[in-house]
């Protein structure tokens, strides 16, 4: 790596040690400071505006060119296709020959041959040609010019990685994303609609060379030439990171080619991100192709359609530069599919949008969600592919969408216009039902499928719900998925204000299962373990002068759990025991969070983080009045504890959290009247354990005949359970 490459690495950590944002403008500065990388930026940047604007000018020219919708929406659609096509002919070996040959050299040598392509195409009309020969020859020249970009994106894309430390690729990523897809496309727009309305206007007639089709040429062309120069001369350090390229020159291509297919096709990873790219590019295009015709239905012109692609990009812009920044710490493969279903479902409102605004509001959100997914597709191509293949991969993904982009933007642009539009007025609002807005609704429904299809091929959270995920993100705690283990047993809790008599119901049903041959382990808490003692005589003892304040309570009921959980719960499960525990995670967000009124969200991401996300699989919620709990608990010798000493408000906020909790999970619940007599509440927690129990295949098993683990904590005895009823 250069020397800039090392200043950029420590740039990274702050004078303390401490990591940065990893997002936001303290990020783009850092990346900012890395020269080869802001050399290639700034090339970039310009380059992309002379495509952009090339695109807008030569595709709205060609449409003018033509009477009718079909041929109209033929002569649109065609001229982007046109630069689509090589994919077909090309594409294959696009990938092996970034990875073969030097990256440096490999761009250098494409951007020379786009110059001159470019430059050729308005010189042969200013020659004096006819236009049958101009069009011939515009036509061949952006095949050969798309074929090259073929060979130089894999390249480019390949060495960014390089250029930079791994923990910065989201930030360069993203500066490059906005400047490509959100400001220099603005940019564009901007230009293209000034020239059509402004320009014209003041000059009237034939503009000649002026033509805005021909200054997007002059422009593309000199832009090539500077990207040419500058990587030829001043980013020489892609070359210098570059590894094993004399290993692979001594491949054959054709090895290179199955080895590249053959790691995509066998990585979970890379077929996720294939398939989402994929559908939403679909999406896109369909959006594209059928855009200048949508503006119509709408009762606007070429100027709504400058609007509505510009507010795609707003939008892209939006999603590039503050998404990061939403979803923090997010999973960036969950945030990859996650961005994709939103921007198709905003592609499908768009069509049942009645007026422009409304449609601007939804393009706006299509760019969103599309920005927010090509910055974590990206990221993840760039991080998580291995160097010797990342060409090939990234060519794939720009075949594939290419092609994708082919079959959307050309048969939409040709489906529209064959279909044209029809207007039904219901309750005084003019609906356009047309063949635009069904392929609209269809695309949208298609990229939704691909994003939850790709979020299942990369969820690395799997159990762990995406908006609560979500939510936890954005407010700075992201929500870990359980801890993997093969759990052989059944984890029974018991649940319930003070006084309702779980020990009881806790001993009756140990015996009943000891009775049967189980292996049953009864714990309770806090107060399981030797760590866990010292805990409960701090949360609960009510003689000392000085209690803990809620949040310090919260945070030793979360010690005391993680510990119950990891020395004496998961032990007992994975060897295929009954783990009866008097209380759980529910008593926290009862107590501590109703009770105590502290945010019960963060109580619960608390108590998840601190159990691994284990969850119980039964609870039994013993469910009674506070008066008559804490009158059967002032009938014992002992004192109350500091919890049993607390107010009646206290307690009936209690229960009724306990009540929330089995009305939000009832399948898992098992909520009974504690008042009732306690043989007949045995009777029914053991009809509910033994229907469990006796399912095929159960997963709990007899206890061995060596006896139980003695590695375990020993359990309570039941008659220390009936005596001292647990506490949360």
């Amino acid at each position: 790596m250069s020397r800039s490459g090392d200043q950029s690495g420590n740039a990274a950590k702050q004078p303390n040690g401490g990591q940065v944002d990893p997002s936001g403008y303290a990020a783009i500065r850092s990346v900012l400071r890395i020269r080869p990388f802001r050399r290639l930026w700034i090339v970039l940047g310009a380059a992309s505006f002379g495509d952009w604007f090339g695109l807008l000018a030569t595709s709205v020219f060609a449409a003018a060119q033509v009477q009718g919708s079909t041929a109209k929406g033929a002569a649109f659609g065609g001229v982007i296709a046109i630069r689509l096509l090589p994919a077909l002919v090309l594409g294959p070996i696009a990938g092996v020959l970034a990875d073969r040959f030097d990256r440096r050299w490999t761009m250098v040598i494409c951007d020379v041959l786009r110059f001159v392509l470019f430059a050729s195409i308005p010189m042969v009309a200013l020659a004096g040609a006819s236009g049958a020969v101009v069009v011939l020859w515009a036509t061949v020249a952006t095949f050969l010019i798309e074929s090259i970009t073929l060979i130089w994106i894999p390249a480019k894309e390949a060495a960014v990685p390089n250029l930079i430390p791994r923990t910065r690729l989201e930030a360069a990523n993203q500066l490059t994303l906005i400047t490509t897809y959100g400001l220099t496309p603005i940019l564009a727009a901007l230009v293209a609609a000034a020239l059509d309305r402004s320009v014209r206007a003041v000059a009237g007639g034939d503009l000649g060379w002026a033509e805005p089709a021909q200054l997007a040429l002059w422009v593309n062309s000199f832009s090539r030439l500077a990207t040419a120069l500058v990587v030829a001369f001043g980013i020489k350090e892609i070359s210098q990171a570059q590894t094993g390229e004399r290993q692979r020159t001594e491949q054959s291509m054709r090895h290179q080619f199955a080895e590249g297919w053959k790691y995509i096709s066998q990585t979970r990873l890379v077929r996720g991100l294939v398939l989402g790219i994929f559908g939403a590019f679909a999406g896109g295009g369909i959006v594209i192709g059928t855009a200048k015709f949508f503006a119509a239905s709408l009762g606007a012109g070429d100027a709504a359609f400058f609007l509505l692609f510009g507010a795609i990009f707003v939008g892209l812009a939006l999603g590039l530069g503050l998404g990061p920044m939403i979803v923090k710490e997010m999973s960036r493969r969950r945030w990859f599919g996650m961005s994709i279903v939103l921007a198709s479902a905003a592609v499908m409102t768009l069509a049942f949008a009645i007026h422009l605004s409304m449609a601007i509001v939804g393009a706006v959100l299509v760019g969103a969600g599309a920005g927010m997914a090509f910055l974590a597709g990206t990221t993840l191509l760039g991080g998580e592919v291995a160097d010797e293949v990342r060409g090939r991969v990234f060519a794939v993904v720009q075949i594939g969408t290419r092609l994708v982009l082919i079959l959307a933007i050309g048969l939409s642009s040709v489906l529209v216009g064959v279909g044209g539009s029809r207007q039904l007025t219901i309750a005084d609002l003019g609906i356009s039902v047309s063949s635009t807005r069904l392929l609209l609704l269809a695309a949208g429904v298609a990229g939704i499928f691909a994003g939850i299809s790709a979020f299942g091929q990369m969820d690395d959270k799997k159990g762990v719900p995406v908006l609560a995920d979500l939510w936890g993100s954005i407010r700075g705690r992201p929500l870990m998925p359980a801890e993997p283990f093969v759990s052989a047993g059944l984890f029974v809790v018991f649940e319930g204000g003070e006084g309702a008599g779980k020990s009881t119901q806790l001993a009756a049903l140990a015996e009943r299962l000891r009775g049967q041959g189980r292996d049953v382990v009864v714990t309770r808490e806090p107060g399981a373990t030797t760590v866990g003692q010292r805990i409960r005589s701090l949360v609960l003892d009510n003689s000392g002068d000085e209690a803990p304040s809620p949040r310090a309570e919260a945070l030793l009921y979360a010690a005391d759990r993680a510990h119950h959980v990891a020395a004496v719960v998961r032990p007992a499960l994975v060897r295929g025991g009954v783990v009866i525990s008097d209380r759980y995670v529910d008593s926290s967000l009862a107590y501590q969070g109703a009770g105590r009124t502290l945010p019960v969200d963060e109580v619960s991401w608390l108590s998840s983080w601190a159990t691994g996300g284990l969850k119980p699989d039964l609870v039994v919620l013993l469910d009674v009045e506070p008066q008559t709990g804490l009158s059967r608990v002032a009938s014992r010798s002992e004192g109350a504890d500091r919890l049993e000493a607390e107010s009646i408000a206290f307690h009936e906020r209690v229960r009724y959290a306990f009540l929330d909790l089995a009305a939000a999970d009832p399948k898992r619940y098992l909520v009974l009247d504690a008042s009732r007599p306690a043989e007949e509440i045995t009777e029914q927690v053991v009809r509910r354990i033994e229907e469990t129990l006796g399912k095929p295949g159960g997963i709990v098993h007899p206890r061995p005949a060596q006896g139980p683990d003695t590695s375990v904590q020993p359990e309570l005895s039941d008659a220390e359970l009936v005596t001292m009823e647990h506490k949360t």
